[in-house]
């Protein structure tokens, strides 16, 4: 059923994406579809790494611990950005479409009365692209 499923990742915030991570790797090992870790950095000096090439290191050695056990090695892909929280819907919209991505996992926040102004990054990707978007709230929203 999905052939290519991408899923962004923050590395500053790795224990909110614990839960989208697992139902990932898990949709992945189900459908043997292809598992592309996405992530939009700076090239500015971050908490995380001082370039965007150290970024995508780190990305990569996140991917190769979080691999599923299946036949499909997880890849990464990392765009740079000038103001990434400002690109990140634009971004992700476009790795789809770079990616061949039919489904995109993504971990989201609870719902918050500020979102009827500022929807959340899942809607709006959602809603300009093709493929299948699957939202994971974090264990409290349960």
């Amino acid at each position: 059923m999905f052939k290519k499923i991408m899923v962004p990742v923050d590395l500053a915030h790795l224990d909110a994406l614990e839960k989208s991570l697992t139902v990932a790797a898990d949709l992945a090992r189900h459908y043997g579809a292809a598992l592309c870790y996405v992530s939009v950095t700076s090239s500015q000096p971050g908490t995380v790494a001082r370039t965007p090439e150290e970024y995508e290191q780190k990305l990569h050695a996140f991917a190769q611990s979080h691999a599923p056990d299946s036949a499909n090695p997880p890849t990464v892909r990392v765009y740079n950005s000038p103001d990434p929280i400002a690109d990140m819907e634009d971004t992700l919209e476009q790795a789809i479409i770079d990616l061949g991505a039919d489904l995109v996992v993504m971990a989201t926040h609870l719902p918050k009365h500020l979102d009827a102004i500022m929807p959340a990054n899942g809607s709006k990707v959602a809603a300009h692209t093709r493929a299948s978007i699957l939202l994971v709230r974090p264990d409290e929203a349960v």
